[in-house]
């Protein structure tokens, strides 16, 4: 496993740093496999890394035919909820980008009534998409991650269950203290990735990156991927910012 950590300036930079790194993977992977297997999350940075993407001149690096977008995590509800990490990357990029094929985006299904059959229908359809047996653990070329001030990554949040599965993809998960329920992917997919990027922000981080990269036994800290990144401003690195003249 390569660790690498990146800090840059602002949350803007964050973004862009994150946007280069999507052309970079999505043109590697299909230079070598054909196709391009990523995830997305949620949160502000990555809608601003969307809104780049979506634009010139990043847009027109990438074969979008030839990308397949699926989910690290979504909250129980409906795609058209201001909640939902689908809804806000359809809006913020998706929905711009009509050379991606609509039976390319593979959405979780947070308004299903039955949660666990949701997880059970969204692992047949990543080993699918991924061409994995039913015993394999599909590889995906890049996922997007966050990391919460409790250092949860995906909705695998301290104290809950979802952490200690390995015999699934993904799951139902009921962090304790949290909002709802959630569907997340699991270690053993976030594990097998080729490459995992995590899109950190924030002074309120800090505390929390600092036990990350002091060995803390974090959820975010559980993610063994091939190769992670970790692209953070800052005042996350706990480092000074610059003041406005």
């Amino acid at each position: 496993m390569t660790v690498d950590i990146v800090v840059l300036p602002t949350p803007a930079a964050v973004a862009a740093q994150a946007a280069d790194g999507f052309v970079t993977a999505a043109r590697h992977a299909i230079r070598e496999r054909g196709r391009f297997l990523v995830a997305l999350s949620g949160g502000r940075t990555p809608h601003t890394a969307f809104h780049l993407l979506r634009a010139a001149p990043r847009v027109a690096l990438v074969a979008w035919e030839q990308v397949e977008i699926l989910w690290s995590d979504e909250r129980a509800v409906p795609p058209d909820d201001p909640d939902s990490n689908y809804g806000a990357a359809r809006e913020s990029l998706l929905a711009h980008l009509p050379a991606l094929r609509g039976e390319a985006v593979h959405r979780m299904a947070g308004e299903a009534a039955d949660l666990d059959r949701a997880a059970r229908d969204y692992e047949d359809e990543l080993r699918r998409v991924a061409g994995a047996a039913v015993d394999e653990v599909p590889t995906l070329d890049l996922v997007w991650l966050g990391m919460g001030v409790d250092g949860h990554t995906a909705s695998l949040c301290p104290g809950d269950d979802a952490l200690m599965i390995t015999d699934r993809l993904v799951v139902a998960a009921w962090p304790p203290g949290y909002d709802g329920p959630r569907l997340t992917l699991t270690y053993p997919v976030l594990n097998a990735a080729r490459q995992v990027t995590f899109l950190v922000v924030g002074a309120d981080k800090a505390e929390t990156l600092a036990a990350v990269r002091e060995g803390a036994d974090l959820p975010a800290a559980r993610v063994r991927a091939e190769r992670v990144t970790w692209l953070v401003d800052a005042a996350a690195a706990g480092e000074p910012t610059a003041q406005p003249a």
